[in-house]
């Protein structure tokens, strides 16, 4: 047999006894403790340790039974913590064990009991916790060993490893379902020859035996296939609280013990086929909604997933690796062809094409020269360019969009937590009627193997796994079907307040239109010296303040490059600067007129009036071009009963001819940004529910009291802050999407909720009556689950919604 080196202590052993990983390259370790070390010195940067190590060996580690210090190692917090605003950590885990809300509903109340955690919150549709403490009550390896202690496990979310864990968790329930399966098949042939004898005539001793066969099928189905609803009915009591398990346990242990006595005492009809059935429906039910379950959630995995874990940065005439952790501000890092940009930056050394497709949407490659923004999660695709850093890695776009998507399947709708409140006691009440119903069924006919029976149908067939999967499953979908058309949803709770949204305030400059005026006239006066005009626009971000330094640069040379004084913005107006004894001047009719300075010009277009020492020196006329499909979306929006208005800065000339060819009625011009915010204020009043969309810091006020803000995504960092929507690719196409989307998630979720209701609404009683057998609940149970699962898919088919109309 041949013989291999450990990759930690480099002690030699047979292969065949070492433990094998397939990485990108081989590894194999003589010890689960050599390859914890190896995998930890990885983590925290360190595995440069082998170089210095060379040939020689070491001792095995021991192993520790305890691996929870390893939460609280300084690596781990690096990759996995973030800090919040308040100071307080908060970490994203995956909780295994998790398969129906009283599950989520039992940790979430233990971790919420728990001294120094802030706040806790679980995801069913993909088991994913968002938990913030306060480190210097509890450390995170406390608070895993408490999730542990009551039957569960976690450990930290990494897309990397998701595959990994779903594989393994598939595994497990397909090994059970198929000792499930086969024993239910071989049972019934059992059954059936048993009820055949029923009503044929059967000797005693073939009915014993038969019952002995299917008790030999039976054990093994119900306590190997059914041991994780006996797991879960366990920790489930132990922490005082009824759950599914515990009905699906207590149903098919009942069914058991009575067939057992009946088989041993000779007396009355054995139950085993129930019992087999109850645990293989129930089991593939199971196992069927974590398949859904896990291909709902690979549209997040996948953005998600999508973030660099190193970067090659440029030291002198040295290239290093290191990981995107280790990256700061100020650093250059060095991109190839087919690359991924980590963190954002501005283009120093070269120029390239690049692919942001996963950002925008958008298939054509933009090209970047020298001084253009970099983005981190786009690809550099036609040759190498250097690039130097300005954001660090958790403030970079790819990490706040991962942020968003983090938070918002985390944080639960109103009717969600309604949902599962009800479900939390549900499960108990379902017990109680069982009880009910066997002594009343006792009662009547006085026959205890009758009353057992119906009882039983009873607690198996209420399902408030139905009733908890409702919400999560749509929300889920709807969030991850926004997310893969660039829409980004901050809180899933969003998707409901959307949905019921009645009125739609929309901004126009970047909102309507495309946000890149031209200009179209520019009349200049005596005295206009065109460097000064450059350095005032240069001072300015906004749009029109751009597109005159443009048509500057592209119409006059040789301008000198000035430095202004006291340089002042003035919200929705202007600019206002000085520059050797002159004061400068530069925006809208309404700056103009709040300097003193008169002026005789009217025009449809947007106006720009730049003054020198309160003397108008140019005028300057720019025309924006409205957005593809702007007419048709907002006809659109207005069909779905949706009130359009439109909300500007801009003078009244501009606003209307804008609103007129787009179709918008309402309009409010010349609007300062405490006047938007009025305005959204007296449309609350009136009892409309404000969804506003809109890209600049003149919108951050009325972004902030409206009920919905939308960001469009290329505006200002403020309104993207201030937002609970951010459109990553700036198209009236994904505000009408954002609305599509919403609407059809929460009459999914209301569909999913109605039928869960009305399942256990008709079936109980059903049950209860007699009407239903153990074996018939057991089915019905898990296709009401599996409904829920296909409705909320439904979402996906419906929202085929084209990018290019």
């Amino acid at each position: 047999m041949t013989q291999v080196a450990c990759s930690h202590c480099h002690l030699k052993f047979d292969e065949s006894v070492m433990i094998i990983e397939h990485k990108s390259e081989i590894l194999y370790f003589c010890c689960k403790g050599c390859e914890g070390v190896y995998h930890l010195l990885k983590d925290e940067g360190l595995d440069s340790f082998y170089e210095k190590l060379g040939k020689q060996t070491l001792n095995p580690p021991v192993t520790l039974k305890d691996d929870l210090n390893r939460f609280d190692l300084e690596g781990f917090k690096n990759k996995y913590i973030k800090i919040t605003e308040d100071g307080l950590n908060q970490v994203s885990l995956i909780i295994e064990g998790i398969h129906c809300s009283a599950c989520v509903w039992l940790n979430e109340k233990v971790l919420h009991r728990t001294d120094g955690i802030i706040e806790a919150s679980i995801n069913y549709s993909n088991n994913k916790a968002k938990i913030i403490w306060d480190d210097d009550e509890i450390k995170l390896s406390h608070i895993i060993a408490k999730i542990r202690s009551i039957g569960y496990n976690a450990y930290p979310y990494d897309p990397s490893l998701q595959e990994e864990q779903s594989i393994k968790e598939r595994n497990e329930y397909y090994t059970r379902i198929l000792l499930a399966v086969f024993a239910s098949m071989n049972i019934m042939w059992l059954a059936i020859a048993q009820y055949a004898g029923y009503f044929t005539g059967i000797e005693k001793e073939h009915k014993n035996i038969l019952s002995i066969g299917q008790f030999i099928l039976a054990t093994p189905t119900l306590f190997y296939s059914g041991w994780v609803f006996f797991r879960g009915a366990y920790y489930g009591l132990k922490n005082h609280f009824v759950n599914m398990d515990l009905l699906v346990a207590s149903g098919a242990l009942l069914a058991y013990a009575y067939s057992v006595y009946a088989m041993l005492t000779q007396r009355g009809e054995v139950y085993f086929d129930s019992v087999t059935m109850i645990i293989t429906f129930v089991l593939v039910g199971k196992y069927l909604e974590v398949l859904s379950k896990k291909r709902a959630s690979d549209t997040l995995d996948k953005i998600i997933g999508t973030m660099p874990t190193e970067a090659t940065i440029i030291q002198g005439n040295e290239k290093e690796l290191i990981s995107v952790e280790n990256i700061t501000i100020g650093n250059i890092i060095e991109l190839k062809p087919g690359e991924k940009v980590a963190v954002d930056g501005i283009l120093e050394v070269g120029s390239a094409s690049f692919d942001e497709s996963s950002l925008t949407g958008e298939n054509e490659p933009i090209h970047k020269k020298s001084g253009d923004d970099i983005l981190s999660g786009t690809i550099c695709l036609s040759s190498v360019v250097r690039y130097k850093v300005t954001k660090r890695a958790n403030d970079s776009l790819l990490y706040t969009i991962t942020e968003l998507l983090d938070d918002s399947i985390t944080k639960k709708p109103k009717i969600e937590q309604l949902a599962n409140s009800i479900s939390g006691h549900f499960s108990l009440s379902i017990l109680a009627i069982s009880l009910l119903t066997f002594g009343g069924w006792y009662w009547i006919n006085g026959s205890f193997e009758s009353a057992l029976i119906i009882a039983i149908s009873v607690i198996v067939i209420a399902c408030p796994c139905a009733l908890g999967l409702a919400t999560p499953m749509a929300t889920l979908i709807g969030i991850s079907r926004a997310a893969s058309r660039g829409i980004l949803f901050k809180e899933s709770r969003m998707l409901e307040t959307m949905a019921k949204s009645t009125l739609l305030a929309l901004d126009k400059t970047g909102t309507i239109t495309e946000g890149k005026p031209s200009v179209i006239s520019f009349q200049t006066e005596e005295g206009f010296d065109p460097a000064m005009l450059l350095a005032l626009v240069h001072s300015s971000n906004h749009p029109v303040s751009q597109s005159i330094e443009k048509y500057l640069h592209d119409n006059y040379s040789d301008m000198t490059i000035i430095d202004l004084a006291n340089i002042k913005s003035i919200d929705a107006k202007g600019v206002r600067a000085e520059y050797d004894g002159n004061v400068l001047a530069g925006g809208n009719e309404a700056l103009m007129k709040s300097l003193g300075i008169s002026t005789a010009v009217t025009s449809e277009h947007a106006l720009y009036i730049f003054a020198l020492s309160d003397k108008v020196v140019a005028k300057v006329e720019l025309q924006d071009k409205i957005k593809d499909q702007a007419k048709q979306i907002i006809g659109e929006l207005t069909n779905q009963g949706m009130k359009v208005v439109m909300l500007t800065g801009d003078h009244k000339q501009s606003a209307c001819n804008i609103a007129k060819q787009v179709g918008i009625e309402e309009v409010h011009h010349s609007l300062l940004p405490v006047d938007k915010a009025k305005h959204i204020d007296k449309f609350h009043k009136d009892g409309e529910i404000v969804v506003m969309a809109g890209d600049g810091i003149n919108d951050a006020i009325a972004l902030a009291k409206s009920d919905i803000a939308i960001a469009m995504g290329r505006g200002a960092d403020i309104a993207i802050e201030v937002s609970d929507i951010v459109l990553l690719d700036d198209k009236l196409e994904s505000l009408l999407n954002t609305f599509t989307i919403s609407k059809r998630t929460f009459a999914a979720i209301r569909q999913n909720l109605g039928f869960s209701l009305l399942y256990n609404i008709i079936t109980i009683p059903l049950a209860v009556l007699g009407y239903v057998t153990p074996m018939l609940a057991a089915l019905s149970m898990s296709l009401s689950s599996l409904v829920v699962v296909a409705n909320s898919s439904r979402i996906k088919l419906k929202s085929n919604i084209k990018e290019n109309r």
